[in-house]
């Protein structure tokens, strides 16, 4: 697999992980109940705004790693023998 396509699954999967916890702890904190169409709609809606967050969130982690990414590959060129 490309270096790509292994990071966003391994995103996939850590978004996935995050729900069970979050979904918990809104139910907890909120005394949140499944059966209640308004309270599923809160959840999700929170939910939304939180992937919303994270995901600006990872952005800024993605360009982040393009940016050393390039840098590091300039340095690397510089070291090899001609």
């Amino acid at each position: 697999m490309g270096k790509k396509t292994d990071l966003t699954s391994i995103l996939i999967i850590v978004i996935i992980g995050m729900f069970i916890p979050f979904l918990t702890s809104i139910i907890i904190n909120f005394g949140l109940d499944f059966t209640n169409f308004d309270d599923l709609v809160k959840i999700g809606a929170t939910f939304a705004w939180f992937l919303l967050i994270f995901g600006i969130e990872l952005i800024a982690v993605f360009i982040y790693y393009q940016i050393t990414n390039k840098i590091a590959g300039k340095k690397l060129d510089e070291y090899k023998p001609k």
